[in-house]
């Protein structure tokens, strides 16, 4: 897929990474070429009619690739976590993975940090990167040994590598499905405590730090876990955090009904952390919002709420809710843009996610005012199994482009 004609998009707002500029986007030879300059003669001129003319999202750790659900969502990359069958502890399988998705969707696998993984030695990381792999992921869970995380560390600093982990002690989470507390109480379901999360993030900080390693920490979802990253910032660490819009959207009061659309790992949290999420995201302690794509059928959704698998379809969603934020003035448009798109494309290590001259042309046209309802039944994911289910939104993506060529949505 290449573009064959160079494209001048007019009549929008651009998002750029210093601000709203009212201008001309200019695509050729598969880049952006210029903004805000004049539209040369032989360009396909598009209006975007007043809509934004934004960069396409990055969506940094999902566990499956749907291209229709990312292409409505405005997705045009994902990093793919390791959590597959067979998992990418292989170059192989790293390799074949990376290509899935062209030439409309690129994938960027994230390698396994250990054989299946076991968490119990390391796996071939220096091969997987060769293979495409664009950082190292523990996967869906925490690796225990402390001196194979400090190993891991060690190994991903001298290979200049991200590693991305999960923040939960899994010793305290265990098979737990809820946070301890009145809610896990009174319905009666197994819980952990909320310090399983940040006995695992002041453990992980504390052995990068030891490593000079560049640490994500792919969901801080509570106060105190949140608190341990703000620190590391300020000592200067390369540390960084993310998070999903379910945990600055939803609190544990939506286990109310049992829905196990609501069943998610880490668990929904008390509204104490849910508004600390949201006062994270607005000071900078998180850096990148991501769907946590995870579509489930009625085969692991269907079934009491403790034995259901977490797990929930975000791709669709992700733009909607990350612009609520915008509308409730939590942060600027263009720092949603940053969580979404040029961060996670930065610890990627790619090009994109910015309307900056050099960058991809992958771009995206919203009209952040569009309403529409969000129906499980009717997404373009695998599975629908959104936590979301029936509410109002607003936000869609009206036109996409990958490379400068045009999606069809």
């Amino acid at each position: 897929m290449k573009q064959m004609r160079p494209i001048s998009i007019t009549g929008g707002t651009l998002v750029t990474p210093e601000g709203l500029v009212e201008g001309n986007l200019r695509l050729a030879g598969g880049l952006v070429h210029s903004i805000g300059g004049e539209i040369a003669d032989g360009d396909e001129v598009l209006d975007a009619g007043g809509l934004l003319v934004a960069p396409g999202l990055v969506d940094l750790g999902v566990f499956a690739i749907d291209k229709p659900a990312f292409h409505f969502g405005g997705i045009t990359r994902a990093a793919l976590m390791p959590d597959q069958s067979p998992p990418l502890d292989h170059p192989a399988r790293v390799r074949f993975a990376a290509q899935s998705g062209k030439p409309d969707f690129w994938v960027h696998p994230l390698a396994a940090a250990t054989p299946g993984l076991g968490g119990m030695q390391l796996a071939e990381i220096a091969l997987m990167r060769e293979a495409g792999a664009r950082a190292i992921a523990t996967g869906r869970s925490w690796i225990a040994d402390s001196g194979l995380m400090l190993r891991l560390l060690q190994y991903a600093a001298m290979l200049d590598m991200v590693v991305v982990s999960h923040a939960e002690d899994g010793g305290l989470a265990g098979n737990a499905a809820a946070t301890a507390g009145e809610i896990a109480t009174r319905l009666g379901l197994p819980s952990a405590p909320a310090q399983a999360e940040a006995l695992a993030v002041a453990r992980d900080i504390a052995l990068a730090e030891i490593a000079g390693a560049k640490l994500h920490i792919r969901q801080v979802t509570t106060r105190a876990a949140l608190d341990l990253v703000r620190a590391a910032k300020a000592r200067g660490l390369p540390v960084t955090a993310g998070v999903t819009p379910a945990h600055f959207m939803l609190s544990d009061l939506a286990l109310a009904q049992f829905r196990t659309f609501a069943r998610l790992s880490p668990p929904l949290r008390p509204e104490d952390d849910r508004q600390a999420v949201i006062a994270a995201i607005g000071d900078g302690t998180i850096d990148v919002v991501s769907s946590g794509h995870d579509p489930r059928g009625p085969e692991d959704k269907n079934l009491p709420f403790a034995d259901a698998a977490p797990g929930m379809a975000g791709a669709e969603t992700l733009l909607a809710m990350v612009l609520t934020l915008v509308r409730d003035e939590v942060i600027s448009l263009e720092r949603a843009f940053a969580l979404i798109a040029s961060n996670p494309a930065r610890l990627l290590g790619v090009d994109a996610g910015q309307l900056v001259a050099g960058c991809e042309a992958d771009i995206a046209l919203v009209d952040p005012e569009r309403p529409w309802i969000i129906d499980s039944r009717k997404m373009e994911a695998a599975a629908g199994n959104t936590p979301f289910d029936r509410q109002p939104a607003q936000g869609r993506v009206a036109a996409l482009w990958k490379g400068g060529v045009e999606i069809a949505l």
